[in-house]
């Protein structure tokens, strides 16, 4: 199913010139000419992405843009704004608001497109960045919050402990030596090779029946066996 985009400007020419050159590179698109049109119908459907005019005629672009992103619902839809201001201020209010590019006209369709294309990129991997599984699901780890469920609870975890388990799940089957543990969790750090093996054997307690998935490759490092 193609991605929506849903684009907000009062000047029609624009919403045609866009419309046009994002059908061609296989989007599904939404248009509104005012703030007003837009809420009545954006919890009907979703968009993917959010094309933002600042200067509207009922609302400013900034309050739409602070308005979906304070929604529940609609917080997570990645915005372009358009706008013929072209000051630095101007562009930092957007993206404080949360916007995530700043466009300034007149664009090129062709550039506008690639950034919608960069930006959906970006949201998408930090979407799947955001919280990783092991055990069929059983333990999961979540990259915002900060925090490791197993089995539907939440346990107590150091610092230490959750990079330790955060770089095994980035890539479940591969062995991480012990050098790149090391290099990942403690950087420049004088730590032994044995402090490892006390972190992996807490965080293998903590994780309860499922302290099974860390294997320990000898002479080599560790893994998670995603079984």
């Amino acid at each position: 199913m193609p991605k929506l985009i849903t684009i907000v400007d009062d000047e029609e020419d624009i919403l045609e010139l866009l419309s046009v050159n994002l059908k061609k590179n296989g989007y599904s698109v939404q248009t509104y000419g005012n703030a007003s049109d837009l809420f009545k119908q954006i919890n009907k459907k979703i968009p993917d992405l959010m094309i933002l005019d600042i200067m509207l005629p009922d609302m400013d672009g900034y309050d739409i843009c602070k308005k979906v992103k304070n929604d529940p619902v609609l917080k997570s839809v990645p915005i372009i704004m358009l706008s013929a201001k072209s000051e630095e201020t101007d562009k930092i209010i957007g993206l404080e608001l949360g916007a995530d590019d700043y466009v300034t006209k007149p664009f090129s369709p062709k550039e506008l497109v690639a950034r919608v294309k960069a930006v959906l990129r970006r949201t998408e991997t930090k979407a799947a960045l955001k919280e990783t599984s092991a055990a069929d699901g059983r333990i999961k780890l979540n990259k915002e919050e900060f925090n490791i469920i197993v089995d539907g609870k939440k346990i107590d975890v150091t610092n230490t402990e959750f990079k330790l388990l955060e770089l095994l799940m980035s890539k479940k089957g591969f062995v991480f030596s012990r050098e790149k543990i090391l290099d990942y969790i403690w950087e420049d750090k004088d730590i032994f090779d044995r402090t490892i093996d006390v972190h992996i054997r807490h965080l293998r307690t903590k994780l309860g029946k499922f302290g099974s998935v860390i294997k320990n490759i000898h002479g080599v490092g560790y893994k998670i066996e995603d079984k």
